[in-house]
């Protein structure tokens, strides 16, 4: 049921933790691989460590920001593979001016966070999505997924711009679901909490970590190959009647009242 032989599947920020994983899990089940980033090397070092795995894969670089960067990634595909079964919109605009300094609460996030988030985050899935879905219908159908965010659903102290987004898609999944379901098209998302990346170790403070982690049901936080799992769960025949959903794989993060781990330690006396 999660077989993905002669499946060809687009996974955009390709290069990055998550979107590594992925791939890499989707080339381990059969499927040939086209990985997208904004950095053409690090999508290219996901593609050679599938192929050196036996896997087909290949990099092209594309800005989601840029609508003829969208449209050639998924021509791209096209002219390699000829197909297009499955698009994983993974990429989000990680830029440093995108961290929590600058995307704090809507009092203080700069115009130009705002219109990155929204550009890339938002506009950007839409792009992919609206040049995919074509290729897709005429191969038949196949599966959309999305990731969002637990912050999507959640009010947070800071970033606000980014939340919203994460927000918007959600809707946007839902919507992609609606107009396309009759044509073949399931369209899902994943939320993950805060996950344990490469780039979350190297640049996220152990206090923002600890204070996520205590919030958290379960006694750890999740991993890149957590979040991959519930990606190709959702592409997969396995989930072939779930469309219009939004899986939350957060270890429980977002399903408690406010206070859990005050609350816990109350208990405990």
């Amino acid at each position: 049921m999660q077989d993905f032989q002669n499946r060809v599947v687009i996974v955009t920020g390709a290069g990055g933790g998550i979107g590594g994983a992925t791939a890499r899990m989707f080339a381990g089940r059969g499927a040939k691989l086209v990985c997208a980033d904004i950095s053409q090397d690090y999508g290219q070092r996901t593609a050679d460590a599938i192929l050196a795995n036996g896997g087909e894969a290949i990099a092209i670089g594309a800005d989601l920001a840029d609508e003829a960067q969208i449209a050639a990634m998924i021509e791209g595909a096209m002219a390699h593979f000829g197909r297009i079964d499955v698009l994983h919109n993974n990429a989000a605009d990680q830029a440093p001016e995108m961290s929590p300094r600058f995307d704090t609460d809507v009092e203080r996030t700069p115009g130009y966070v705002w219109e990155r988030a929204l550009m890339v985050n938002v506009r950007g899935t839409a792009l992919a999505c609206q040049y995919a879905l074509p290729h897709m219908v005429a191969g038949g159908g196949g599966a959309i997924v999305n990731t969002v965010s637990n912050l999507g659903l959640q009010g947070n102290l800071v970033q606000v711009a980014y939340s919203a987004s994460k927000a918007a898609l959600i809707q946007l999944t839902r919507s992609v679901a609606a107009s396309h379901g009759r044509k073949g098209i399931r369209c899902n998302a994943v939320a993950p909490g805060l996950t344990l990346t490469q780039s979350v170790r190297d640049n996220v403070p152990q206090p923002h970590i600890d204070a996520v982690l205590a919030e958290t049901l379960l006694p750890y936080l999740g991993e890149p190959d957590d979040i991959a799992s519930a990606v190709v769960f959702l592409a997969s025949d396995a989930a072939r009647s779930i469309t219009g959903h939004t899986l939350v794989v957060d270890g429980g993060t977002a399903s408690h009242v406010p206070g859990f781990e005050g609350l816990s330690r109350a208990n405990a006396h």
